[in-house]
């Protein structure tokens, strides 16, 4: 959100008003891509409602918003032409609190804050302080202020959010007044180790987005699946292309439909791949956290296990993704996995006699994963 690094704020502060320093280069790529698209800024209005210290605020009449009087206060000296509003935008959003016309032509620009007030990252200083539209009130911020660019009913929309937000189905549910009436037009996605004070060992994707206001053409979740998503460093993938290993089990505690009698282990509730970095597998002992493991889907959570020592090898652009499997290819060797997890968990000889372990396993698993991730594959 911030023009230049920001120096106001402490620790805590950052984290809860999702303030986090946007490189100038970022900048660029959200101007670029309306250039890009034959948008001139010249005839609309620019708007940043979390301009911070005004890196955004670039164009004949622009408009910044934002809740830190502090940041504002250093934004009118670097940003005189701007107009700047302190408030809360996302209380009674309207119009009309702004000063802009219903006739006039806008543009949302920014890096507007992100803070999942629901994510076990920094979880002990996140707090829910601020007063929020009831309308588009969720439990992370961003969200939040992606719904209230509809109630500003912008023409054009290009802001970083993160990439979670239109990859997975429970974000873009809560995103639908938005998504019936927008659609994506252009991408780039870079990671979240671009920005101060981010964790660099758990990069997740954030995509700089372009999104065109079009009310009886907006996005649905296949739109999403057969997005090309590109990545600054000129990789590119759908989501489509890949299964995943939820398809096949549960990722949440399932205590009410397993009996004990059927269970042959626990594994720690599942996520995405990057809480698969934080998280459990398996476990000797039961717990609110945990899933009861049936003889039949014990392959896939040792997969899960193992798919977990090679996660070095996976790029931060699929962090927030499902666990992604190439089933045909795990089911001719799931027998390899099995053997591996057992030799690693004695408390497992329930579920699985162990074998000798083949001296080769190491690299037919290697190669299963290389397979797996092509060309995506992290040496």
């Amino acid at each position: 959100m911030m023009g230049s690094e920001q120096s106001h704020l402490d620790f805590k502060s950052v984290i809860n008003l999702g303030s986090f320093y946007t490189p100038p280069y970022l900048v660029k790529i959200v101007f670029d891509l309306l250039k890009k698209q034959g948008v001139n800024t010249d005839q609309y209005l620019i708007v940043d409602t979390s301009c911070g210290y005004g890196s955004f605020l670039q164009g004949k009449k622009v408009i910044g918003l934002d809740i830190d009087a502090s940041a504002l206060a250093q934004a009118a000296l670097l940003n005189p032409h701007a107009k700047l509003v302190h408030t809360n935008s996302l209380l009674d959003v309207q119009r009309s609190r702004y000063g802009i016309a219903g006739t006039d032509k806008i543009i949302i620009v920014g890096n507007p804050p992100y803070n999942d007030r629901t994510s076990y990252i920094r979880s002990r200083i996140k707090q829910n302080k601020y007063a929020i539209d009831s309308d588009i009130k969720s439990r992370d911020l961003g969200l939040s202020f992606l719904l209230s660019y509809n109630k500003l009913q912008a023409d054009y929309v290009c802001v970083l959010h993160p990439l979670s937000y239109l990859i997975k189905k429970t974000n873009f549910k809560v995103l639908q007044p938005f998504t019936a009436h927008y659609r994506l037009l252009d991408s780039v996605l870079i990671s979240s180790a671009d920005f101060a004070q981010t964790s660099k060992t758990t990069q997740f994707p954030i995509i700089i987005a372009l999104y065109k206001r079009a009310p009886e053409d907006g996005m649905d979740y296949s739109f999403i699946q057969n997005q090309l998503w590109r990545t600054i460093e000129g990789k590119t993938w759908l989501l489509k292309q890949f299964d995943t290993v939820d398809n096949y089990i549960t990722k949440y505690p399932n205590t009410k439909r397993i009996a004990p009698e059927k269970t042959v282990g626990f594994f720690w509730n599942l996520r995405d791949i990057n809480a698969l970095k934080r998280s459990k597998t398996f476990v000797e002992t039961e717990n609110c956290s945990t899933i009861r493991i049936t003889q039949e889907q014990f392959p896939y959570y040792c997969y899960i296990d193992i798919f977990k020592d090679h996660i070095q090898h996976i790029p931060y652009y699929f962090g927030n993704c499902n666990i992604f499997i190439d089933h045909d290819n795990f089911m001719a060797l799931k027998d390899i996995f099995v053997q591996k997890v057992c030799a690693k968990y004695p408390f497992l000889s329930r579920a699985a006699a162990v074998k000798n372990q083949e001296r080769s396993a190491d690299t037919v698993l290697n190669g299963y994963f290389r397979h797996l991730l092509h060309n995506h594959y992290l040496d």
